[in-house]
């Protein structure tokens, strides 16, 4: 078994996805068990791209439902082609067909719109389905996600039940702003993503951008480490992480300044307060530490950003699964 996660690891690794011995295990059960995952966590950190990743490294189609607030089974499950149907039944008014027979023609197969869930589970080769964010929706849309995530089957009145002949690997994300049903937990296996540590986010830039200096990277990471721990609106993402990586590079910066740091706070910061009181902290000091001001909730003891001891920047290690997994026994 231990054998089968460290493929996981691996594989994900090779699709672009750094995952640690926690996460490649719930892909191992979910696989094994036939069972969806449920990945919660704040925004930006990953959830929906590990089921982006893990599309990668099956090979299989990704089918994403990206759910909303007021979403409802015509745009997520099925919807009958009315226009259709209502010109079929135009074209046969003046045929002596049987009544039945033209209702068994209208609701066929023929006229159904297959919406992202009715897809998956209807695909004649296995897929990965996602359906993004869904906390957004309401209780009502997640009692008609039971039969699915439980049966992987849907019953539609007009026309019969579906069920699925290969079973689809299911990821739901949540960014937790509601609570979701017991019911709907139940049929899953849990997966809670948090900002990654500083080592770890230093590997996914080293990943991500493969142009990018490791001291460079490893100032990001820092930096960012540190902006996460202030209270603001909105915290850095790790894509925002890897956008600011990717802008220093076009600047052509391979170290990181204060000056630059002003320049570019933009890139990690979303809102006007927030940005404010980030520009704030960086003009307020010498060096990158991000002492905290006054009425700042940053911790002082923060390790400061190592400053660059030359103006070469130092080459950069291959980065391969032999460093990911020191690291992660180092963490044990």
């Amino acid at each position: 078994m231990q054998q089968d996660i460290t493929q996981i690891r691996n594989g994900m690794y090779q699709a672009g996805y750094i995952c640690d011995d926690k996460t490649a295990t719930t892909l191992f059960l979910a696989e094994a068990l036939h069972k969806p995952i449920l990945v919660e966590g704040p925004a930006g950190v990953g959830k929906t791209a590990i089921a982006q990743a893990f599309s990668r490294m099956k090979g299989l189609p990704l089918i994403r439902l990206q759910c909303y607030e007021g979403i409802d089974e015509s745009k997520a499950l099925y919807e009958w082609d009315y226009k259709r149907q209502l010109l079929h039944i135009q074209a046969v008014a003046n045929q002596t067909i049987d009544v039945k027979e033209v209702e068994k023609d209208i609701f066929s197969d023929h006229f159904l719109l297959r919406r992202p869930l009715l897809t998956a589970i209807s695909c004649p080769t296995p897929t990965v389905l996602l359906i993004d964010e869904i906390d957004k929706v309401d209780f009502e849309f997640e009692a008609m996600l039971l039969e699915l995530l439980s049966e992987f089957q849907v019953t539609i009145p007009e026309f019969g039940t579906v069920k699925a002949e290969h079973l689809p690997f299911v990821f739901l994300t949540s960014n937790a702003t509601r609570e979701l049903s017991e019911a709907l937990k139940r049929r899953c296996l849990y997966l809670y993503l948090d900002f990654p540590v500083q080592e770890l986010e230093e590997q996914i830039l080293l990943l991500k951008i493969p142009e990018i200096p490791q001291q460079l990277a490893g100032q990001i990471a820092s930096v960012v480490r540190k902006i996460r721990q202030v209270q603001l609106k909105k915290l850095p993402s790790i894509a925002e992480s890897i956008d600011w990586g990717r802008s220093l590079i076009s600047l052509g910066k391979d170290d990181l300044d204060v000056e630059t740091t002003l320049r570019t706070l933009n890139i990690l910061a979303k809102y006007k307060d927030d940005l404010h009181k980030l520009d704030q902290m960086v003009q307020t000091q010498k060096n990158l530490n991000f002492q905290p001001v006054l009425g700042s909730s940053l911790s002082t003891g923060s390790t400061p950003v190592p400053e660059a001891k030359s103006s070469e920047a130092p080459s950069k290690p291959a980065l391969t699964m032999k460093t990911i997994e020191k690291y992660y026994k180092n963490k044990k």
